[in-house]
């Protein structure tokens, strides 16, 4: 036995049902499509969202609200994330995607405020919360904003 000549076992694979070969495979005339219209014609592919002419529910409900294309996502770290980091390191947004913190695509890095900070760093971030700087401030680090 062969790779070549692998086939599966007797039974385990049904014949495909052969349409439109006659009235006595119980498939002729219309091939399992019905009668007439616009199912039955070859090439036939529905729209997504069509209704039979009908105006289709996409259509029919308002539009709502708009988006802002000039918006900042940033990506959020609160201070007590920033505990893991050896006392005086320089935490930039490069350190923070290695430790895990930052992911995906953002227009920068904010630091919040959350939790308590008891190592002196020197944070490197696009944004600061005010009660963020007071924190790593405390702590005796430095808070400098990039970009």
């Amino acid at each position: 036995m062969e790779l070549n000549n692998l086939k599966p076992k007797k039974g385990a694979r049904h014949a495909k049902k052969r349409v439109g070969r006659g009235p006595g495979s119980g498939h002729g005339k219309t091939a399992g499509r019905g009668e007439k219209g616009q199912k039955s014609r070859s090439g036939f592919s529905r729209q997504i969202g069509f209704e039979g002419g009908q105006m289709p529910l996409h259509r029919r409900l308002p539009k709502r609200g708009f988006t802002n294309i000039f918006k900042k996502e940033y990506a959020v770290v609160n201070v007590s994330d920033l505990e893991r980091f050896d006392n005086g390191a320089t935490v930039d947004e490069a350190a923070l995607r290695s430790a895990g913190l930052v992911k995906g695509q953002n227009d920068g890095v904010k630091i919040l405020g959350d939790g308590e900070l008891s190592r002196k760093l020197n944070v490197s971030a696009t944004k600061f919360s005010k009660s963020a700087k007071a924190a790593i401030e405390k702590a005796g680090g430095s808070c400098q904003e990039s970009r």
